[in-house]
């Protein structure tokens, strides 16, 4: 009887591991994860509590101080959508190392599990079946059990971790029968406080180690990495394993998690190997002046001093005085500092508020208020499955509210036509597989109109397009009109007709106006200047190039002529704005490419300002930008600034979006960094005082809302 039951057991937790196993995602086709920058980014308003920077040998650096809880986060955060750890990475890592104590271990990073897990079925079916049977194991063998039980007690709570000893650096990971197994690099010579780069490579049969760019050293484990290491409820812990036991007591600079990947290829060879930077942290970018012990034109004999703040006496009177932290210049005139050049002040105020979980990727993100109800957006999310959602922003940030049926949406736009909203999407699928040897199938996109009595966006009218990317919408002499920009029609022609409609109040609808050529258009931007009105669009590409005439239209007799063309590449959004009596318009240059030849993804993108008097927009600033998808301009009191979506500089999607802020004469200048993984647009908003900005990732299902501290 025993031993059916024990059969039974045996039998259903096969099916019970055969099912779970199924729903198992594997964290694949992801991108270089930067865990350092995500920490150490997450409040740039302030150095992450329980660290320091601090600078050796000129660079930069973050200490530990403590096993804070600001230096750890959900492994869901950026191991989205998936339960198991990828079967094969990579781990690039930048420290100096101090003097490790003899049987001492200091972690790099450790991935955590929950801290009360509990036995699985199985596990105590069968500790059950051997308490009510004779023990039918020797004595030895148990001691040997026992023995093993300890260790998983010891380390049970680590699921992975990176760890270096005087002897070595150990890689450990909860193996096969969750047992933690160690796989080790010994005798590796490392110079006490000396910078040194790491390249830890894992496979599935082997382990590969690159320092400083020296000749790789090779272990082949005699049990594979474990291709069903479950994450779910896990933590990364970096610096530490979330205790005062293990914490790193060197310096760390970078620390790159590369899944599916051999990174030993991306960062070697290297002019100077011992930094050798795949991701570098943009806080510790930045070199403060240095000056050495025996420079003497740092000295006050030479007039000029260098660091932070000091009294101002008359014994100093005449000197000179940088602080590299404001960017100043001052002279000492006996009693204080007066300022000689002085860079304006360097606004930290940027917040992460909310990581929105998406079921799906997100091309565009729409926000705009409905009277009664708030403050909502509206997310075009890449799948069809799911269809696109849209949020309520709420005292906990945006909350999901309303679900709609769309197909690969591309952009949604708001607008009104006198007290009644709308949101139309532009789809550039139909649902069902397209036939490239038949005729071009069309699209259709859907304007929905808001229900005041249901409380929901409800379908209005359909409107036939082809492979529609943007809808801009906009008013003239009280009348209404939409454009769409048709991006191409099946898959090799772009140059169609985009189409612009106006509303028909009789009809209830919006009917064909005007139809424009247009070469793979991305965007259309309505603005207005005095009395005039202009629509710009965004052409990318003609079937050949990138290299095209965008082209400005104006209003004449009711309908739209050329007004001037500007030579872009790949343009893919056009966004206007205003500093006091100056009119801008600023390009977002996604690639060159030219026939067959290899893109250029890292290129300029260029401010164009309003010459008046001679009637064109003319260049004013050049910004360097990775495939830029969107800019979007927005002003804090009597600032102005402009951020730009970077998305792809030719080898990663994890990039830095930049916040540009006004300098005047100078023009736009970064002022931070913002890391983004396949940002697809920014928008700013405003709620109850507080400012914020919105991106959505087109590589990973996630938006976040970041807060904006004012001061």
């Amino acid at each position: 009887m025993l031993m059916q039951i024990f059969l039974l057991l045996l039998l259903w937790a096969s099916r019970v591991t055969e099912t779970t196993t199924a729903t198992w995602r594997q964290c694949t086709e992801l991108l270089p994860l930067d865990l350092l920058s995500f920490v150490l980014e997450r409040d740039t308003s302030r150095v992450v509590p329980g660290s320091l920077v601090k600078q050796s040998a000129g660079v930069r650096g973050i200490q530990f101080l403590s096993p804070d809880m600001s230096m750890s986060f959900p492994a869901s955060q950026l191991l989205v959508n998936c339960d198991l750890f990828p079967k094969e990475f990579s781990i690039v890592f930048t420290v100096k190392v101090n003097r490790i104590a003899p049987k001492r271990d200091e972690y790099i990073f450790s991935l955590m599990g929950p801290k009360n897990v509990e036995k699985d079925a199985l596990q105590e079916k069968e500790g059950l079946l051997e308490r009510n049977n004779e023990p039918i194991i020797s004595d030895n063998e148990q001691r040997l059990k026992k023995k093993d039980t300890k260790r998983d007690e010891k380390h049970g709570d680590v699921i992975l971790g990176l760890k270096l000893s005087q002897n070595g650096l150990h890689f450990v990971f909860k193996g096969h029968e969750k047992a933690a197994e160690h796989w080790s690099f010994q005798g590796i010579h490392l110079t006490p406080n000396q910078w040194h780069t790491f390249v830890l490579v894992i496979g599935l049969h082997n382990m590969k180690l690159t320092v400083d760019c020296n000749p790789l050293l090779e272990s082949v484990p005699s049990r594979a990495f474990p291709s069903d290491l479950n994450i779910q409820g896990s933590r990364f812990h970096i610096g530490s394993r979330g205790r005062w036991k293990g914490l790193f007591s060197g310096l760390m600079r970078q620390l790159v998690l590369v899944p599916n990947s051999d990174a030993s290829n991306e960062i070697c060879p290297s002019s100077d190997p011992r930094l050798a930077a795949l991701s570098v942290p943009p806080l510790l970018l930045d070199l403060p002046v240095r000056r050495k012990q025996n420079d003497r034109h740092a000295t006050s004999s030479g007039r000029l001093s260098v660091g932070l703040e000091r009294p101002c006496s008359e014994l100093l009177r005449g000197q000179l005085w940088f602080n590299p932290l404001k960017k100043g210049l001052y002279v000492c005139d006996g009693s204080v500092w007066i300022t000689v050049l002085e860079d304006h002040k360097r606004l930290d105020y940027v917040l992460e508020h909310q990581v929105l979980i998406t079921s799906s990727e997100t091309h565009d993100v729409e926000v705009f208020q409905i009277q009664g109800v708030g403050l909502m957006a509206a997310m075009a999310h890449r799948s069809s499955a799911s269809g696109s959602a849209v949020y309520l922003w709420t005292h906990l940030g945006f909350q999901l509210y309303q679900n709609i049926s769309t197909h690969g949406a591309l952009a949604w736009k708001h607008f009104q036509i006198g007290k009644k909203a709308y949101l139309v999407v532009s789809n550039s699928g139909t649902g069902t597989n397209k036939s490239l040897d038949k005729e071009p199938e069309m699209d259709f996109s859907v304007i929905y109109k808001w229900s005041k009595r249901r409380k929901r966006f409800v379908r209005f009218q359909t409107l036939q397009t082809f492979c529609a990317r943007d809808w801009e919408a906009f008013n003239i002499n009280e009348e209404t009109y939409l454009a769409v920009a048709n991006h191409r029609m099946g898959n090799n022609n772009h140059t169609i007709n985009s189409v612009i409609y106006k509303w028909n109040g009789a009809t209830k609808s919006f009917e064909v106006h005007q139809t424009l050529i247009t070469s793979g258009a991305y965007d259309w931007e309505f603005f207005k200047v005095g009395p005039y009105h202009f629509l710009v669009v965004a052409n990318a590409f003609d079937g050949v190039t990138t290299s095209l005439d965008s082209v400005i239209y104006v209003w004449i007799d009711g309908r739209f002529q050329v007004f001037q063309t500007i030579k872009t590449f790949c343009a893919t959004d056009w966004e206007m704005f205003q500093i006091g009596n100056r009119v801008f318009l600023v390009v977002a240059n996604g690639h060159r490419l030219q026939g067959n030849g290899p893109s250029q993804y890292t290129i300029n993108s260029t401010i164009y300002e309003l010459d008046m008097s001679g009637q064109l927009f003319v260049r004013f600033q050049d910004i360097v930008t990775s495939s830029a998808v969107d800019w979007e301009f927005f002003s804090l009191g009597e600032e102005y600034f402009l951020v730009v979506a970077n998305s792809y500089n030719g080898e990663t999607y994890s990039l830095n979006s930049i916040l540009y802020r006004w300098q005047g004469y100078e023009g736009f200048v970064p002022v931070h960094w913002l890391p983004t993984i396949g940002c697809s647009d920014w928008e700013f908003f405003s709620s109850n005082g507080e400012s914020f900005l919105i991106y959505s990732s087109a590589k990973a299902s996630l938006s976040k809302v970041f807060k904006l501290k004012t001061y």
